[in-house]
C-alpha cells in the first residue's frame, strides 16, 4: 500500500509539473503573439492584478471554492506575467524567484528543516521576524507595504510589534484602552477640531482592530462581512418599497426603520 501511494504521488508530481510547464509555455506564446500581451508591462499589469486579488478575496469571504480555484489561476498567470517581464528585462527569471522563494521558507523556518525548537504559533512568528531582522530589515515594520488598506496595515503593525513583546496582556486592558480613546474623541467632539477630531477617530479605530486581534477576530474580514449584509438587506429594502408602490426617498426615517426590522429577519 505505502508503494501504491508513492507511485500515485509521484504520478501527481510528474502531472503537475507538465501541466506548469503548459502554462509557461502559453504565457510564452501570448506574449510573443497577442497584441494585448505584448503591450503590457509591470504598470500597466499592477491594477489587474490588485483587482484579481479582490475578487479572490470576495470569493474567499462567500466561500466559493469554485471561485477560489478560477482566481488562484488568474493570480497565478499574473506571477508568470511578471516573471517573463523579470526575464526580459534580465533583472530574474521564473527560476530565481521559485529558487528565491524556496529559499526563503526553508531558512525560516528552521523548526521543520533545523534544530530549532517551538512550542507554539506565537513562537514560529517570533522566529519569523528575528530572521527578517537578520536578513538586513533595519525596523520590525520595514516588511509592512505603505500601499496595503489602512485595516490590514493596522493589523500588520499590532502583530509585528507583538513580536517584540509590545503588548498588552490581558484583553479587558485593550477595551479599558478603545473606552480611554473614546472618551478623548468625545472632548474633540464638543471641540470640533476637525484635526484633532480624525486623529482621535483613527485613534479609536486602531484600538478597536486591536482588541478584534484580542478575540482572535480579522477586522477586515468582520467588517467585510457587515458590508455585504447590511448591503443585501438594504436591497431587499428597495424591492420591498418597488413591490408596495413606495419611495424610500420621501419616507420618514421612522418608516424606512420599520421595513428595515422586517428585512432583518429575511
Amino acid at each position: 500500500m505505502y508503494l501504491s501511494a508513492r507511485i500515485t504521488y509521484q504520478m501527481n508530481k510528474e502531472n503537475l509539473s507538465e501541466k506548469f510547464l503548459g502554462l509557461v509555455e502559453i504565457m510564452d506564446t501570448l506574449r510573443e503573439q497577442c497584441p494585448w500581451d505584448r503591450k503590457q508591462t509591470i504598470h500597466t499589469l499592477r491594477s489587474n492584478t490588485i483587482e484579481e486579488l479582490y475578487e479572490l478575496a470576495d470569493a474567499i469571504i462567500e466561500e466559493d471554492w469554485k471561485g477560489i480555484k478560477e482566481e488562484l489561476g488568474d493570480i497565478l498567470l499574473h506571477v508568470l506575467f511578471y516573471a517573463k517581464l523579470g526575464a526580459e528585462k534580465n533583472a530574474f527569471t521564473l527560476e530565481e524567484v521559485i529558487a528565491g522563494i524556496s529559499k526563503k521558507l526553508i531558512d525560516r523556518h528552521p523548526h521543520i528543516y533545523g534544530d530549532v525548537k517551538v512550542e507554539n504559533e506565537d513562537d514560529v512568528k517570533k522566529n519569523w521576524e528575528q530572521l527578517k531582522m537578520k536578513e538586513g530589515r533595519n525596523s520590525l515594520l520595514s516588511g509592512v507595504p505603505n500601499s496595503l488598506p489602512a485595516m490590514v496595515k493596522a493589523l500588520r503593525i499590532q502583530e509585528k510589534v507583538k513580536q517584540v513583546g509590545f503588548e498588552w496582556e490581558f484583553k479587558e486592558q485593550v477595551w479599558d484602552k478603545v473606552n480611554e480613546e473614546m472618551e478623548e474623541l468625545q472632548v474633540e467632539v464638543a471641540v470640533n477640531d476637525r484635526a484633532k477630531l480624525e486623529d482621535e477617530f483613527g485613534d479609536v479605530l486602531f484600538s478597536l482592530i486591536n482588541y478584534a486581534r484580542f478575540l482572535k477576530i480579522d477586522p477586515e474580514t468582520a467588517l467585510e462581512k457587515t458590508n455585504k449584509k447590511f448591503k443585501h438587506r438594504f436591497e431587499l429594502m428597495e424591492v420591498y418599497a418597488k413591490e408596495n408602490g413606495l419611495d424610500l426617498a420621501v419616507l420618514s426615517l421612522e418608516e424606512k426603520d420599520a421595513i428595515w426590522q422586517k428585512m432583518k429577519i429575511k
